[in-house]
């Protein structure tokens, strides 16, 4: 047999089907446990999870995070662009703030509500009904016709280029298995798939990475890494692809993503990603009723810190060895006509018989998990915020169907916008743009709802429909023009130029910034929060002491040698 062959044999085959076998045994076993205990079904058990230590958390959000658009876009990216898109997976520090500063006030919501909280029940609750409504109506779309899609598009991709399935076969083939997952596992199969998988996940990646670099420096790991490191440096006209910031305007990713401001816009999407978004939240949400609110945010902070770790390593797991794909196909080890094949080629050259096998069940699982925590995440919203509301009072069997319904729904329309997905060119660059447009308003109206008493209801529900609509009408001209980038004639373009033309990650901190002052000069023109509101973000005495007594040596400890990683990485990659 041959060990080193670069394609799956019967051991391969053998092997994944053993472990797939395995994984759904393993998650079936899980929920039906789940089940025995909670005495029934349980809808804020299948949407939310209760009680989950805080190593699951923290692999639950990481696994949340990885989906195909890593193994496919990042992988791909570092083939193409180098370090330079590490601004967005260097976050650990970001989640950090999930932990010691959202957790408690989401905490403080929960307790005040009595019942475990959506994101748009926090904006419900501070601001308005429909503030809330509109955080719904933005996320449901933005769900749809990005993330589910894209992960569904990029699947498609990633299995086209390690087993030359068939597109269409691969994408479809994923979302169906990932609809069944999640209509029948809930949020308890999702902790559990992201159990098994982020371990797999996490080895065979650096096998990856390793044995990537072996081949490169000719069995020598240390020299393949000064030689990926030196053709890379080459790259870009001169400027190279080895540093995460670009200073001169000469450089040709200048123009992408000029100096500093990479830093700041990547934030603003990091912030509203870890620390607002639902499919991320909602993993640190889960409690046992009448639990004490120091464990609560105890498991939810250490879960995070735990995530702060694990967040660390996709710049290693996916972005470099794209890198190094990119310098073994110039040596001409292989061919990569395209920079999307890096990391499905980099499985099928480097890895041995059988490991192949293994490391193709974490990845399954990574994108079965991915994609169950959006489906998952949409069965949430709409079932708390829009049909429990109508619905009151119906069995917790009810809102469970309903919620599995809902999962339904959303598999129709991502189906449904893929071929629209496929048309479209420039898919990586268009994501970072809605992700760009949608997170300012997100951000300003999150951050000022928990830290400033003054803000008003009406204030923060004008600047989510106005962000949001600012947003959408740059996006409208990215489509038009090219994302800036065509030609357009006549004066009203010529009047508007500083709107879509202007870099997308300077429009976004610009956004920011207009939003800020907005919030505020409504503010002065609108009625003033009530009592009931404030105290919704004034912690009491007793709240600050559970507080106090959720953390201790642990908790510093982990989050200054998360910060002090991602420090180091940035020194090393400036």
């Amino acid at each position: 047999m041959n060990w080193n062959s670069h394609e799956f044999i019967w051991l391969d085959w053998t092997v994944l089907a053993v472990g797939i076998l395995g994984v759904v045994w393993a998650v079936w076993r899980a929920i039906v446990k789940d089940k025995k205990a909670q005495q029934g079904e349980d809808s804020s058990a299948y949407l939310f999870g209760k009680g989950e230590p805080w190593y699951v958390i923290g692999m639950a959000i990481f696994a949340a995070n990885i989906g195909s658009e890593h193994l496919v876009g990042l992988a791909g990216t570092g083939a193409k662009s180098g370090v330079g898109m590490a601004h967005w997976e260097m976050q650990g520090w970001m989640i950090l703030i999930l932990g010691w500063l959202f957790v408690p006030f989401y905490q403080l919501m929960i307790n005040k509500m009595g019942k475990i909280i959506t994101m748009p029940d926090f904006l419900k609750f501070r601001y308005t009904q429909r503030t809330g409504s509109w955080l719904s109506i933005i996320t449901l779309v933005a769900y749809i016709l990005t993330k589910v899609s894209v992960t569904a598009l990029t699947g498609g991709i990633f299995f086209k280029y390690l087993w030359g399935l068939n597109f269409w076969v691969g994408a479809i083939g994923l979302i169906l298995i990932t609809a069944v997952f999640t209509v029948f596992g809930g949020m308890k199969g999702v902790m559990t798939l992201s159990t098994i998988q982020t371990p797999i996940l996490i080895i065979g990646s650096f096998l990856v990475l390793f044995l990537g670099l072996a081949t490169l420096g000719n069995g020598n790991i240390a020299c393949g890494w000064t030689e990926m490191m030196s053709y890379c440096s080459q790259l870009n006209n001169g400027y190279g692809t080895t540093h995460m910031f670009h200073w001169e305007e000469g450089d040709s990713m200048y123009q992408e993503y000029p100096g500093f401001v990479v830093f700041i816009g990547a934030s603003i999407i990091g912030f509203w990603y870890w620390c607002t978004d639902q499919h991320i939240v909602q993993r640190v949400l889960g409690q046992v009723p009448g639990e004490d609110n120091a464990e609560v945010m105890k498991r939810a902070r250490r879960g995070t810190i735990a995530a702060g770790f694990f967040k660390v390593l996709p710049c290693f797991m996916f972005l470099i060895p794209g890198m190094i794909a990119a310098a073994l196909a110039q040596k001409g080890a292989f061919q990569m006509e395209e920079t999307d094949a890096a990391f499905a080629i980099m499985v099928q050259q480097v890895l041995p018989a059988g490991v192949k096998g293994i490391v193709t069940i974490g990845f399954i699982c990574a994108l079965v998990a991915s994609l169950a925590a959006f489906f998952n995440s949409c069965a949430t919203l709409f079932t708390e915020d829009f049909y429990k509301p109508i619905k009151k009072g119906m069995t917790e069997e009810h809102y469970v169907f309903v919620g599995r319904v809902a999962t339904v729904v959303v598999v129709i329309l991502g189906f449904a916008w893929l071929p629209i997905m496929m048309g479209m060119d420039t898919l990586y660059n268009y994501l970072q743009g809605i992700q760009s447009l949608l997170a300012p308003a997100m951000v300003v109206v999150f951050a000022c709802g928990i830290l400033s008493k003054k803000v008003t209801p009406k204030a923060g529900e004008y600047t989510m429909i106005f962000g949001f609509l600012i947003g959408m009408l740059r996006l409208v001209t990215n489509v038009l023009t090219d994302t800036g980038k065509a030609q357009m004639d006549g004066a009203i373009w010529d009047a508007t130029a500083w709107f879509w033309q202007t870099n997308w990650l300077v429009f976004e901190c610009w956004l920011l910034v207009f939003l800020l002052v907005f919030i505020y000069a409504v503010s002065f023109f609108t009625p003033a929060p009530t009592q009931q509101q404030i105290e919704a973000i004034t912690f009491t005495q007793d709240f600050k002491k559970s507080i106090k007594e959720s953390w201790g040596t642990f908790d510093i400890v982990g989050t200054l040698v998360v910060v002090g990683l991602c420090a180091c990485f940035y020194a090393y990659f400036w």
